[in-house]
């Protein structure tokens, strides 16, 4: 019978620390671009990330619903405009997320 080489503390893996709701790829672009400006319209996301209005209204409701990203509404004229902007908690999740990617790849920057 052998013996294990290694003994593996469970979830000391930086993985175990990824967000889930990160893993996607426009749901991180769509935070990513949010962390860079703070607060951007829901079209120049849409452009920035290159996807629909239908796609992007789906993972923004995933972010809202997760505390992530915060919606908001106002006329201009008689011309809605949606406003999303990364939350406090969004800010910590994408921090945390970043930095777990960081020691999977092994870079401490």
């Amino acid at each position: 019978m052998g013996v294990p080489l290694v003994t593996l503390e469970q979830g000391a893996h930086p993985r175990h620390r990824l967000d889930d709701l990160l893993q996607n790829a426009v749901r991180f672009s769509i935070v990513a671009a949010l962390d860079r400006a703070g607060t951007l319209g829901f079209r120049e996301v849409r452009d920035a990330v290159e996807i629909t209005d239908s796609a992007l209204s789906k993972q923004v409701t995933a972010l809202e619903s997760a505390g992530y990203v915060a919606v908001g509404k106002a006329f201009v004229g008689r011309t809605p405009r949606t406003s999303l902007t990364l939350t406090g908690d969004g800010r910590a999740a994408w921090r945390g997320h970043l930095d777990a990617l960081r020691q999977i790849a092994g870079s401490d920057q």
